[in-house]
């Protein structure tokens, strides 16, 4: 929950958790800061129920460090008081009364196992824009139709989409939503994998995304705008197709990096039983190394940001790797595939730009 907390507060109250001690025996942790909602509760033996509002990342940097034992919290005048076996904190209490009112997730839209919700999360923001030139592009697009839900993300330099079904309130349900990358992953990663996921997508003109799973609640503000239409990146045709045990490449081409300057690609030259990974040029550094791969079609030498290609190779979460190609000056998607010998998973693809390798 403090690993969404402002670190630049433009109120110094947003950087609380507000602590609610419930007299039907249960604590409430929220945090809000005017974009993004997050709240938890648990089992508490509450000898007085009250508020207190606390600095959020202290309490959680206390909280990690604390031994495994029970934690009292108790309030004296202005402080609020932390122990656990020997150790004690005092911290500053923060006024209750200016802390916002955290929003309402809007009703339920349906519901999705959270093992799938985690991963295709990290496989589709993995794709986003991190800088803030175009502000539409820091989102995931999420689009619902049916029980077919689709992620998609890209920084201009590649793609990744990622297509899944979950089970919604309504058969005939609607939507499209476009959701900070980086809420979304917390997000992701704070409600955890096991159980399922419920989605909350208001209608109108709320602005809102809900998240729920067990006791753990949450809220998104939505990005504004039309996302461009960009699944036109996507080739039509297929000239060369090469199947790589993803482990394999993914460490080949970290060594090879190594000595690949800050934006310096690596050269990928897929020959009939392998691909030799190649970079650097001239009087730099230079490194190769090659790893066994299937070859269907003519041999290609294309050229990737190593960062951008070991990013596609992380995300695809399958043994094998499968690279499709038309020409390399164009496109290339990545796809998982379960076995050397199957056929791929298209339910996500990972579309990468190629860069000129400088000879």
């Amino acid at each position: 929950m403090a690993r969404g907390l402002p670190a630049r507060p433009p109120v110094p109250v947003l950087a609380g958790v507000l602590v609610d001690a419930n007299e039907d025996g249960t604590l409430t942790l929220s945090a809000f800061d005017y974009e993004v909602s997050a709240r938890i509760t648990v089992p508490a033996d509450v000898a007085e129920a009250g508020q207190v509002l606390v600095l959020g990342r202290l309490l959680a940097d206390i909280s990690r460090n604390l031994p495994n034992k029970p934690i009292d919290v108790s309030t004296d005048g202005t402080k609020v008081n932390v122990a656990c076996g020997s150790s004690r904190f005092a911290l500053r209490e923060m006024p209750v009364s200016d802390y916002p009112t955290l929003p309402a997730s809007p009703e339920t839209s349906g519901t999705i196992a959270g093992d799938v919700f985690t991963q295709a999360v990290a496989q589709v923001s993995v794709a986003a824009d991190k800088g803030d030139t175009l502000p539409i592009l820091t989102g995931v697009r999420m689009e619902i139709d049916g029980d077919k839900v689709t992620l998609l993300a890209t920084d201009r330099y590649r793609l990744a989409m990622r297509e899944l079904t979950w089970s919604p309130s309504a058969t005939d349900a609607s939507h499209v939503a476009l959701i900070p990358a980086r809420q979304l992953s917390d997000t992701a990663r704070a409600l955890g994998a096991s159980g399922s996921v419920e989605l909350a997508l208001g209608q109108g003109g709320d602005g809102l995304i809900g998240f729920e799973a067990g006791q753990r609640r949450a809220t998104t503000r939505l990005l504004d705008g039309e996302y461009p239409k960009v699944t036109s990146i996507f080739p039509t045709s297929v000239d060369t197709e090469a199947v790589i045990e993803t482990a394999a490449l993914e460490e080949a081409v970290k060594r090879v990096a190594l000595v690949a300057e800050r934006n310096t690609p690596v050269l990928l030259k897929f020959t009939d039983g392998q691909v030799a990974i190649e970079a650097g040029t001239g009087d730099d550094a230079q490194a190769s190394e090659a790893v066994e791969a299937t070859l269907d079609g003519p041999e290609i030498q294309i050229a990737f940001n190593p960062q951008f290609l070991l990013d596609g190779l992380h995300a695809v979460g399958t043994a094998y790797s499968r690279l499709s190609f038309t020409q390399p000056s164009r496109p290339a998607v990545l796809t998982g595939q379960p076995e050397a010998d199957g056929d791929a998973d298209s339910s996500y693809r990972y579309v990468l730009m190629p860069v000129r390798f400088a000879n």
